[in-house]
């Protein structure tokens, strides 16, 4: 019974912020930030929404690397220069 009320309130909310990231897409605001978030929330109990954010991903992922900003998805850190030391 709580699972099925857990899975309900996680469909709404994640519903919800879903919607209103598609109602962003022509009102001012950020769309393509409030739209994988509302996916987020629902691939956290629905298959279908896990496939569309991955899906979401492999987009943005190409979109960078066209536009050699691949950085911005490296789950590298990145490598600093040593540090000169005057001796």
């Amino acid at each position: 019974m709580i699972k099925h009320a857990w899975r309900i309130i996680i469909f709404i909310v994640g519903m919800s912020v879903l919607l209103f990231g598609v109602a962003l897409l022509v009102l001012p605001g950020p769309a393509f930030i409030v739209i994988p978030v509302g996916l987020a929330i629902l691939a956290t109990e629905y298959a279908w929404a896990r496939r569309w954010l991955h899906a979401i991903k492999e987009s943005a992922e190409k979109g960078a690397e066209k536009l050699n900003l691949r950085s911005l998805f490296s789950r590298k850190p990145k490598s600093k220069a040593p540090d000169a030391t005057p001796e």
